[in-house]
């Protein structure tokens, strides 16, 4: 088993006309956006208190912990992508933040080296007592993450120095032997970051801590006999029915088949899994990650790579469950599922993972977010209709607006450090290969086993399949392997303008005799797609969807009228793609040739009645469902019944 290499994000700069500028974005007003939110100097947002926390912990302020048991995970996640932010464009003021941050932390640790701002101010004597709720491990996970980001892209090492003294506790507490105690995270994210503790550090230790952890989990039901302990204490009170099911406990890892409770922890889990079964050449636990993954992609994803179709504990349900209107599909799990692809693709050097791995980031990763960095969708629902998101029902959780914050403020940040690190998912390589696995401009450097490889590319996606590839300089790159998107059609390579012959291999275009110099133009055909859902997806039989390469596309009320679910869309004729420069920073809107119930048709004011409707025609215009919600609020709808008389 082998392993493409990731390029280190200080390698590539990202010059790309559509990703650009949401990353200009993050640089420009997110990172500012969220530090003020974290400090609680944002009107009208949820307070977070996540700065006060560690002022209070540190010292340096007199106060009580508020918020979740993780509320320090917040912290991380914006030091992380602060950090990459930094490799893009020195700013001294986000320098400074950075500074400060990782100085309260370091503050915050104890002797031992733990820190925690909940445990240390709230639970002093309970730490290490609850890791079914505490999230403890989940949060120096993220702080790990954190610390590998500012040591590899900053090169600035305090904050590594912190969670090593943090890991090395953790490592000293669990585990098999006689003087540790069994033990296993309520949350993963700690595996898939003491791996990359291990890639930095190269001390063993904290790769077979991950290993413990991965292996460990399902043997013992652990968490209910941990509950039981505390005698009926939860900080959560979903805790008080548990089943094992919602931490992926339920069964060894090995033995797992389907994906199973909160979408959130089962994808970080499977990203750790992956990164372990090709430490330890482990074909039992990467048939396991195959199969969870063939299960989530082929009867539990949504169709914008939206993953956990439940509102209640924010989790998997059953195959084919994927309802529309009152779904989770959290930003989080989407970030989750693109890191489970895009390691996949490492390890197999297979293209099928990274359609979902663009699809993920296209539509729900950048959903979540609004246009102007400043509100964020924790929840994305395929469908919205505003006067039923009510509180107190079974939709409480579907926004139909971006809120400015969160209590749970986990997806701002994520999104955050998924924007900063874009660069990550471009390339991987192994030998003398490079894989291209997702066509966004950048400037890159490329390290091999031997030498280098320097390439500038243009795109034009997502609204044309035009890529020019310049190789710069080339010392030991042998062949490109270029990514045919499963929407491509005539896919074509020309090298200084002529026809180059390939071979296409596991979904990659093989391009070989790669020289300096070479100009590499790739060339393929995207045209808008009526897509249907299987048959066994009962909240979307009878309807389709319409996609142009890998955006989703959704109606949206103020483009048509409301109640969006009065119109029947006529598929004999193609949808028309129209270029609109003034919407959001240019787009195509997709038209589509309709039939409407006619208004007055309904007589009176019957709720139920013998007489038939009457239908007229119509157009309906369809805007890209990552820019949903960014002009006012209204109704919403991916899935559109089809006109079938």
């Amino acid at each position: 088993m082998k392993k493409a290499k990731l390029v280190p994000v200080r390698n590539i700069v990202i010059e790309d006309k559509f990703w650009g500028k949401f990353q200009k974005l993050v640089k420009e007003e997110v990172l500012e956006y969220q530090w003020k939110a974290m400090n609680d100097q944002i009107e009208g947002a949820e307070k977070s208190h996540c700065l006060a926390n560690f002022r209070i912990a540190a010292g340096e302020e007199e106060g009580d912990f508020y918020g979740a048991a993780f509320q320090d995970s917040d912290l991380a996640k914006w030091i992380e992508a602060a950090a990459y932010i930094s490799s893009i464009q020195p700013n001294e003021g986000l320098k400074q933040k950075i500074d400060e941050a990782v100085t309260l932390i370091e503050k915050t640790q104890q002797p031992d080296g733990y820190f925690n701002t909940y445990f240390i101010l709230k639970a002093p004597d309970e730490k290490f007592q609850n890791l079914c709720e505490g999230h403890e491990l989940y949060t120096l996970g993220h702080m790990i993450e954190a610390a590998v980001a500012c040591y590899e892209v900053l090169g600035d090492k305090r904050l590594l120095r912190v969670v090593c003294k943090m890991a090395d506790l953790v490592y000293d507490t669990f585990g098999d032997a006689e003087n540790k105690r069994y033990g296993v995270p309520g949350h993963q994210e700690i595996e898939l970051a003491l791996v990359k503790l291990y890639e930095v550090t190269g001390k063993k230790e904290y790769l077979e801590l991950a290993k413990y952890f991965i292996d460990a989990r399902g043997q013992k039901d652990y968490f209910r006999q941990e509950l039981e302990k505390n005698e009926g204490r939860r900080i959560f009170p979903e805790f008080y029915d548990y089943r094992p099911e919602y931490s992926q406990s339920h069964l060894p890892v090995r033995e797992q088949k389907t994906a199973e409770g909160h979408a959130v922890r089962a994808v970080y889990m499977y990203s750790a899994m992956a990164d372990l079964a090709y430490e330890y050449q482990d074909e039992e636990l990467f048939l396991a990650c195959g199969r969870l993954w063939n299960n989530i992609v082929k009867k539990r994803m949504y169709i914008t790579g939206g993953i956990g179709s439940s509102g209640i504990l924010e989790r998997f349900t059953t195959d084919y469950d994927l309802p529309n209107a009152y779904n989770y599909a959290e930003t989080c799990a989407s970030v989750g599922l693109a890191l489970f692809g895009r390691r996949m693709t490492q390890i197999t050097r297979n293209a099928q993972y990274y359609d979902v791995v663009e699809r993920a980031l296209y539509n729900t990763v950048l959903a979540g977010m609004a246009m102007d960095g400043k509100s964020f969708f924790y929840v994305n629902p395929l469908e919205v209709w505003p006067p039923s998101c009510i509180e107190r029902t079974s939709k409480e959780h579907v926004k139909s607006i971006r809120q400015k914050w969160f209590s749970v403020a986990c997806c701002p940040s994520n999104i955050a450090r998924t924007l900063g690190s874009l660069g990550q998912y471009i390339y991987c390589a192994e030998g003398s290969t490079v894989y291209v696995n997702i066509y966004i401009g950048n400037e890159a450097e490329i390290p091999l086993d031997k030498g280098h490889i320097s390439v500038h590319m243009q795109s034009q996606m997502p609204w044309r399949g035009h890529v020019v590839l310049e190789v710069q300089e080339n010392s030991g790159a042998e062949s490109l392997a270029l990514r045919i998107p499963e929407y491509a059609l005539n896919y074509q390579i020309t090298i200084n303008d002529k026809a180059c012959d390939f071979n296409e291999e596991n979904g990659y275009a093989i391009v070989k005799n790669i020289e300096s110099g070479q100009q590499i133009i790739i060339d393929y055909e995207m045209l808008p797609q009526y897509v249907y859902a299987n048959p066994n997806v009962r909240e979307d039989e009878g309807k389709v969807c319409m996609m142009y390469g890998p955006l989703v596309y959704a109606l949206e009320e103020q483009d048509n009228q409301e109640n969006l679910q009065s119109y029947y869309i006529k598929t004999d004729v193609a949808p028309e793609k129209i270029w609109s420069e003034d919407l959001f920073g240019g787009s195509y809107v997709l038209q589509a040739e309709a039939k409407r119930i006619q208004n007055g048709s309904w007589k009176g004011e019957e709720l139920y009645s013998t007489f038939k409707p009457k239908y007229e025609d119509t157009k309906i215009t369809a805007i890209p469902y990552a820019f949903w919600c960014n002009r006012v609020p209204g109704e919403m709808l991916v899935w559109i019944k089809e006109w079938m008389q």
